[in-house]
């Protein structure tokens, strides 16, 4: 409320901030920390919405995830942008990769910190093989299917090459897009062959900068008063806490396992990029 008050009668530019950070996956995924359409979408639209804005700024943080999540979150940007006639910042703090870089790709223009990890246009699938340790302790696989490929990738049974070949054929698909994605978004600005760029490699701010993936290095809050001035008002959009999760109280003795195991599942996200 007293937020509210002074951010209506201050005085000066003002550049709201969206934090982007985290997984992107959908919304009940990852306990419901992750990055997803529902979560960011409300953000966005308060950013937007703000009076007196001169841009809009987003502080990205993502490792990448959902390919379609990133692309609902990337088009809501460029909507609300064209919509609002606003221009929109990307700064990248340690990563914004795969799914991350897709985020910032929305943006009219990337800033990165010479360390940040930028890139990896690629898809990935992983998973694990077990039907050996079932045959070893004396589990029988029993599955029964209406379609010849609805148990395809089936992890206790034996891989079958025509199924990694499709499974190639649906990550080929979606590489296409995520390709087009950067194309349309960074035209004329890419330096690299995209035999080097589309290949799922990722490099450090300073490389990203080389290779037209990003504008310029630098930090968000420098970056913005260099360009509207000491007084710039940066106020920070982030999703509104229930009351009581502000205490640490509200989350049952139930959510302990599913949170832990979304905590597992965050982690293996970050440390593809060493954090």
């Amino acid at each position: 409320m007293f937020g509210w008050v002074r951010n209506r009668f201050r005085r000066g530019p003002v550049v709201p901030v969206v934090r982007l950070s985290g997984v992107i996956a959908s919304g009940g995924l990852l306990g419901g920390r992750a990055l997803s359409i529902e979560t960011v979408a409300p953000l966005l639209k308060r950013a937007f919405d703000t009076r007196g804005a001169k841009a809009v700024a987003l502080s990205i943080n993502s490792p990448g995830g959902s390919p379609v999540q990133s692309a609902l979150i990337g088009q809501r940007i460029r909507l609300l942008a064209d919509e609002k006639g606003l221009k929109v910042i990307a700064f990248v703090e340690d990563v914004a990769a795969s799914g991350g870089y897709w985020l910032a790709c929305a943006a009219d223009e990337i800033i990165v910190d010479p360390s940040s990890i930028v890139g990896s246009i690629g898809v990935i699938s992983a998973g694990f093989g077990f039907q050996d340790l079932i045959a070893r302790i004396g589990v029988e696989r029993r599955v029964y299917t209406s379609g010849e490929s609805k148990s395809m990738l089936d992890p206790f049974r034996p891989e079958k090459a025509e199924d990694v070949e499709r499974l190639k054929s649906l990550q080929s698909e979606i590489h296409d897009g995520f390709k087009d994605w950067v194309r349309e978004r960074r035209a004329g600005k890419l330096k690299g062959p995209e035999t080097t760029l589309f290949t799922g490699e990722f490099w450090t701010g300073r490389r990203g900068l080389d290779y037209g993936l990003v504008d310029g290095l630098g930090e968000l809050r420098s970056t913005l008063q260099a360009r509207y001035g000491a007084k710039v008002h940066l106020p920070v959009i982030g999703p509104r806490r229930r009351l009581l999760s502000r205490f640490g109280l509200g989350a049952g003795i139930e959510a302990i396992g599913p949170a832990t195991l979304a905590a597992l599942e965050e982690r293996l996200h970050w440390q593809r990029y060493g954090l």
